[in-house]
């Protein structure tokens, strides 16, 4: 995992997520793209459906919340499990992006300040 590239104050926790909204990730195991919706500094998820998760990584890692390209689907995915995506493989498809977000550029997608529905 690489360092920010900023200095971490005093009173922000060491281990800062490495993704934020609006980047685009690739999935290590599964291979699908996406694009970052939000995050949790650890899985919020249930015990059921954490149970039923076919690799379990740990829990105390940040987790992400990401639109499937090419699908309707949202994925919690663990931090170990993403990398970067480059932003050249063209723009990320799919239902929610316009409700979610305002614009992509050359960095990623510019979230905007309309909530999910259903979302926190």
């Amino acid at each position: 995992m690489s360092e920010p590239a900023f200095e971490i104050p005093d009173y922000l926790p060491e281990d800062l997520p490495q993704f934020g909204p609006g980047q685009i990730v690739r999935h290590c195991r599964y291979g699908y793209r996406g694009l970052i919706i939000d995050f949790d500094m650890r899985c919020l998820a249930d015990e059921s459906w954490y149970e039923n998760n076919q690799t379990q990584p740990d829990r105390e890692q940040p987790w992400y919340h990401v639109l499937v390209d090419g699908s309707s689907t949202v994925t919690y995915s663990a931090e170990e499990n993403l990398v970067p995506e480059e932003f050249d493989q063209g723009p990320i498809e799919h239902p929610l992006l316009e409700a979610l977000f305002e614009a992509q550029g050359d960095d990623g997608y510019r979230r905007n300040d309309r909530p999910w529905p259903g979302w926190r």
